[in-house]
């Protein structure tokens, strides 16, 4: 069973964003299933659905060590449970 997560990534774009974002999850044994991104009038925009079910860190930690990581590198990182997301997203 997967345990998928939802990552979405916003803020001014700068060099090195996805790179750190996954080379990050990569360390941690976090699989990218799937990424989109976009950037807007300088803006950057990326959501990425991902697997941690071979992950050493628990969501909580992941969720935590995101926030810092994005706070690092000055855009706002934001990690969800897939099942939380949709529930948040209906229409």
């Amino acid at each position: 069973m997967e345990n998928k997560v939802i990552i979405t990534v916003v803020g001014k774009d700068t060099v090195g964003i996805i790179a750190k974002i996954c080379t990050y999850l990569a360390d941690k044994g976090v699989n990218v299933l799937d990424i989109t991104q976009t950037i807007v009038q300088g803006f950057f925009n990326m959501m990425m659905i991902v697997d941690i079910t071979g992950s050493t860190r628990s969501f909580d930690e992941l969720q935590k060590d995101l926030e810092q990581l994005g706070d690092e590198i000055g855009v706002q990182v934001k990690a969800q449970k897939e099942e939380i997301f949709e529930k948040m997203h209906r229409l």
